[in-house]
């Protein structure tokens, strides 16, 4: 069993919460861990590069100057690679980076990445944000007083709320994301993660449910 700091929005302390062993006390597999985020970066790459070859280059179809007797090399067309305004040869063309990983392997690498931040004490737990309207600066203030270094922070919500996002979208070093699209990506790239309290549960749930699913099944 886990357990993390529990923290009222004004920077307080309210005790621990208990964490699911199974989601924020794993032992980190770091190989998996680059497997799974090296695929979830190149799934957010477009892959729209693209370069003509030879036979997709416009003109060229004439042979620019006679086989002999000009003393120069011999060409037949003014689209060869070599020449200027000539295609490419081997150059990039549309296509997708996206490998193939299990949904078991990324619930697995995001447990590794909660236990690792739950272990060096940069996860937290918040009772609660409440945003009855897009305020900025309520937020700001927040977030200096649950992070007074000012490091990057990512705040896992149980739902999208609309006025929680709309309230730290223009915060430098804040993200936001919801339990049930949180990756392993996303908490590597901050260095503290705070989930509310709402949110655990859902996190928990996500994270081992298809496991109590395996055991039923048995």
């Amino acid at each position: 069993m886990a357990s993390a700091k529990l923290y009222k929005t004004d920077g307080s302390e309210a005790g621990t919460v208990d964490l699911n062993g199974s989601v924020f006390d794993v032992a980190v597999n770091d190989t998996l861990v680059h497997e799974v985020v090296v695929a979830l970066q190149n799934a957010r790459r477009q892959g729209n590069a693209e370069t003509k070859t030879r036979r997709e280059v416009r003109g060229g179809g004439a042979k620019p100057y006679r086989q002999k007797g000009t003393g120069s090399a011999r060409h037949g067309s003014t689209r060869e690679p070599q020449m200027r305004g000539g295609g490419t040869v081997f150059g990039p063309h549309k296509r997708s980076y996206r490998q193939k990983v299990t949904a078991a392997a990324k619930r697995k690498a995001l447990c590794c990445t909660l236990s690792a931040r739950a272990r060096t004490g940069s996860l937290c737990v918040l009772e609660g944000v409440d945003c009855p309207e897009p305020k900025t600066k309520p937020f700001a203030e927040m977030v200096s007083r649950l992070v007074p270094d000012g490091k990057t922070t990512l705040f896992v919500t149980a739902t999208a709320d609309r006025n929680t996002m709309l309230s730290a979208r223009n915060i430098p070093r804040v993200a936001i994301q919801t339990a049930s699209d949180l990756n392993a990506l996303d908490v590597l790239n901050v260095a503290r993660v705070v989930v509310l309290q709402d949110a655990v549960a859902t996190l928990e749930e996500r994270l081992t449910a298809p496991r109590r699913q395996k055991e039923r099944e048995s």
